[in-house]
């Protein structure tokens, strides 16, 4: 799907304000979140841009081995990989749209594709800790004090759950984290510009958010758009992370499927849709 260039120029303009550069190595594109690599955290938000597999051609689908042959998720692994400066553990989970923290001790304890839990921390050095999506919102968060980072999947029913919130909660513990000391960034993600839902969403955020309707936009009888972003920036201000160490990315992995898998676009196009990832670490 080709985009036109004002589009793609103005959305371009707009990542780059919301404190977010663009990195390439032949051909793999990925978006970095600035300040947050100042302070000492790789990180790295992938797209679709520069590898093998025939999503439907040229796809840096990086899961999803249901879907995709494994030599080639973990051939477009090792390109994303190369974008990250030295040797890297990557710890990555089966996603099941829970709210479950998992902690990373160190390399030896890196998790795999078997391990089903929703968010991963760690004060591991070497250790990228990952999320995957195709729609669904990808928060990571890095503490300079302590040095411990967090990796979490946010799709609406993670939000509902509060999994955010988990995911600092868990570094407190751990870590002794203090919120006011972490800096986040939240990826490209299916926005409120496209993403319409049903009765049971809508009355799971009412029951959850005070201020539901303000994250809701009606579109016709029993349904609405929702802002994923906004739901998680609010948790993360409510949880005690500063506004302004907030970096939010205004990419709508709908809109733009030129640059993102989308599960809701391309899933009853292709059958199949390739999975995102986004990492943070601690050289």
């Amino acid at each position: 799907m080709s985009m036109p260039m004002e589009t793609i120029t103005n959305d371009e303009t707009k990542l780059t304000r919301a404190g977010f550069v663009w990195r390439e190595k032949d051909g793999v594109r990925v978006a970095v979140c600035a300040p947050l690599e100042h302070e000492g955290f790789a990180n790295a938000f992938s797209t679709r841009l520069g590898g093998i597999s025939p999503m439907p051609h040229a796809a840096l689908n990086l899961a999803g081995f249901d879907e995709d042959a494994a030599e080639n998720i973990h051939e477009n692994r090792r390109r994303f990989l190369r974008l990250l400066d030295g040797e890297w553990t990557l710890a990555v989970c089966w996603q099941v749209h829970g709210a479950d923290v998992r902690v990373v001790r160190g390399v030896e304890d890196a998790l795999s594709d078997e391990d089903r839990c929703d968010g991963l921390i760690t004060r591991a050095p070497r250790v990228l800790l990952s999320v995957k999506s195709a729609d669904c919102v990808p928060v990571i968060l890095g503490d300079m004090r302590t040095g411990a980072c967090a990796s979490v999947h946010a799709g609406w029913r993670g939000t509902v759950a509060g999994i955010v919130p988990r995911a600092l909660e868990r570094m407190r513990v751990e870590f002794g984290t203090d919120p006011t000391d972490v800096r986040t960034a939240i990826g490209p993600a299916a926005l409120a510009c496209c993403y319409e839902v049903g009765h049971e969403v809508i009355d799971a955020f009412r029951e959850r958010f005070a201020d539901a309707d303000e994250l809701l936009t009606p579109t016709r009888e029993g349904h609405a758009r929702i802002d994923l972003h906004l739901a998680n920036r609010r948790q993360l201000i409510e949880a005690g992370v500063s506004a302004e160490r907030i970096h939010v990315a205004p990419l709508c992995t709908m809109c733009r499927t030129d640059l993102f898998f989308s599960y809701r676009r391309e899933k009853s196009l292709y059958g199949r849709t390739g999975r995102l990832l986004s990492v943070i670490g601690r050289g």
